[in-house]
């Protein structure tokens, strides 16, 4: 049975089921044209609502957190039924769903990244909540609650917003070297995933100002603009985000902009009296039993921890940063920020380094 009951929750989540008896009637009768083509007259019974939050739930890595559905009958049906519970996640660029859990009962099956992490909540009559434990970066999206009774098959949308923070990166050899694949690569090794477009719109709103285009999660290629000049679209448009639309996710080449949310560690400064190379900077981070942070890391401790960091440091990609929370002289510019040195080839500096707690 066990086995049974799992193969037709395989089944569900591919999309292909037979549905089952439920006590609604339901008549195919002709239409007016008699050209024999039937016309579905709706059941005279209840009707299935489905319904979750209408304001975006918020939460943040390595973080726990329940995505709210419920679903009712107009008239109510008295004793709760046996209905059959489908989570997908919709995909940036609107490709295929992505399937999350599918449950009848209290029997379910969690699918790819979500096995172990996600389960149904059903606390009250008539809830089908979606828990995910341990949060991760790319959780973050729109998520499809389906309920099906039978012949009857509704749902609704609920919007996961991990908080966070954009920055935009352009690696070692220069501006505009990236395609998307490689945009993806560079974020994920900096501790990070590519932005999408919410994401970087609440960048903007906080303050985000950066004339360089770079790829976002949809494959679409944009930059935000908060002083509208000559060099970032002209000085006659408006504040916003400039868009260039999808881009060729080969052959074009970009800048990224990254995403990445709360530390589940701390990012602490290590130096020498003389400074380090950055080999001995990773030596040094290894010998405190932490790494050397990477990019996204150092951006979430300054903008989530506070850090506030007078001094430039190794990264792991072999840029030298340092984050200022409270602008100061000899500190930089006079906004907070995390200040770049770019990719030296050779000098001694300190060193940014992470660990786990």
């Amino acid at each position: 049975l066990p086995l049974l009951l799992k193969a037709t929750l395989l089944h569900l989540a591919s999309g292909s089921y037979h549905p089952f008896y439920n006590g609604f009637y339901y008549n195919h009768i002709m239409n007016d044209n008699d050209d024999g083509q039937d016309k579905v007259d709706y059941f005279s019974g209840a009707r299935l609502v489905v319904e979750t939050s209408r304001d975006p739930i918020y939460s943040y890595n390595g973080a726990n957190v329940t995505l709210p559905c419920h679903y009712r009958y107009e008239p109510d049906l008295g004793p709760k039924r046996k209905i059959r519970i489908k989570w997908s996640k919709l995909r940036d660029d609107y490709t295929k769903e992505q399937d999350v859990l599918v449950a009848i009962g209290k029997t379910y099956v969690a699918f790819g990244d979500f096995k172990g992490r996600a389960h149904i909540r059903q606390a009250s009559r008539h809830e089908a909540s979606l828990v995910i434990s341990d949060v991760r970066l790319k959780d973050d999206g729109k998520y499809r609650c389906e309920v099906i009774d039978g012949l009857e098959d509704e749902s609704d949308v609920v919007d996961l917003r991990l908080k966070g923070i954009v920055f935009p990166y352009q690696p070692p050899r220069g501006q505009y070297r990236l395609n998307f694949h490689e945009a993806e690569q560079v974020c994920q090794d900096q501790g990070a995933i590519l932005a999408n477009f919410n994401q970087l719109f609440q960048a903007w709103s906080e303050g985000l100002d950066w004339c360089n285009a770079g790829w976002l999660a949809d494959g679409t290629v944009q930059y935000p603009i908060r002083l509208p000049r000559k060099p970032c679209g002209g000085v006659h448009l408006a504040p916003g985000i400039r868009s260039y639309g999808p881009r060729h996710r080969h052959l074009h080449r970009f800048d990224a902009f990254c995403f990445s949310s709360a530390l589940k560690g701390e990012v602490f400064y290590l130096d020498h009296l003389a400074g380090m190379t950055l080999e001995e900077a990773k030596q040094s981070c290894q010998d405190a039993g932490a790494e050397i942070a990477r990019v996204g890391q150092l951006y979430s401790a300054w903008k989530f921890l506070g850090l506030d960091r007078c001094n430039a440091g190794w990264l792991a990609d072999g840029s030298v940063r340092y984050p200022i929370v409270t602008p100061r002289a000899n500190c930089g510019p006079a906004e907070p920020g995390v200040r770049s040195f770019g990719f030296p080839s050779k000098g001694r500096f300190g060193v940014f380094c992470y660990r786990e707690r």
